[in-house]
């Protein structure tokens, strides 16, 4: 992705406003990843502006091996793996006894997870910026809109609202979650789920962790991290949820620049501690 210094900025710490910062992985190009000296939060630095990378989001070959994106293996050839993972969710959700009711997904890609969302959720909703994401999302929801949650009627209010691999692209976390927080009904849910920078993958691969995808990710989370910003927004009762995936072969094999016959690169693969995912409640107007 090309990029001129007018494109850049230098933030300081996205969760908590330090300028503390130590760098802890280069070879980026421009890029780095630091670590908040105050709250311990990764991030990317220098990164692009929000207004420069949202036009790569609203391209429509963002999905399909775009100049960012899924240049690896395109969005659709990780449908049946991304179906199963969601599927994996819809399930663990249930046992925790947050489906049921109305159901909201920000950042809903090509609508796989709202899909597999049927027959958990009575109604289901998307936000989605890729103009091709919306056309294929809104085959598979009730209803999708463009852009982010400010396109969402100011009085729609959902019993559950989930951001699968979202909020690692958000520029200012924070309030990204209190607007969540203001389409939930009282007592109702919100997840988060982030690639785990915690992780025993991140660990052992270093600097070649396949979720270092720069520059769209811009924030790297753990467990606490994660849990923090959502109690900063007001969330009780944080949780967190397990959160499996599958991956297609072929992508993984990919990654690791390694050969693999046409014939098994679809074949989904469950890889452990890739995902961080935490559930908190909005708070009930009697409590």
């Amino acid at each position: 992705m090309l990029k001129t210094e007018s494109e850049l900025e230098y933030p300081l710490c996205p969760l908590c406003h330090s300028e503390n910062r130590e760098v802890r992985y280069t070879g980026f190009g421009t890029h780095e990843v630091v670590r908040c000296g105050q709250c311990a939060m990764h991030y990317l630095y220098p990164r692009l502006t929000e207004a420069a990378m949202r036009q790569f989001y609203e391209q429509d070959d963002y999905f399909e091996g775009g100049e960012s994106g899924y240049s690896d293996t395109s969005y659709s050839d990780q449908e049946a793996a991304l179906r199963a993972t969601f599927k994996r969710l819809m399930l663990n959700l249930k046992k925790r006894n947050l489906t049921g009711g109305s159901l909201l997904e920000v950042g809903c890609g090509y609508g796989f997870l709202l899909a597999e969302a049927e027959g958990f959720f009575k109604n289901r909703v998307g936000t989605e910026f890729s103009p091709e994401g919306v056309r294929q999302s809104s085959k598979k929801a009730d209803a999708v809109y463009e852009g982010g949650i400010e396109q969402l009627p100011d009085d729609a209010r959902f019993d559950c609202v989930l951001a699968t691999h979202v909020i690692e692209h958000v520029y200012e976390p924070l309030e990204f979650i209190k607007k969540l927080v203001a389409h939930v009904k009282p007592g109702g849910t919100i997840v988060l789920a982030a690639p785990d920078m915690g992780g025993m993958l991140r660990k052992a691969m270093g600097r070649r962790w396949a979720s270092f995808k720069v520059p769209e990710h811009v924030l790297y989370f753990d467990a606490d991290t994660l849990s923090s910003v959502m109690r900063d927004a007001g969330l009780t009762g944080l949780q967190v949820l397990p959160y499996p995936h599958a991956f297609p072969l072929g992508l993984i094999t990919s990654k690791l620049r390694l050969p693999s016959p046409a014939a098994i690169r679809k074949l989904n693969i469950w890889v452990p501690a890739t995902t961080i995912a935490v559930y908190g409640k909005v708070k009930d107007e009697q409590s």
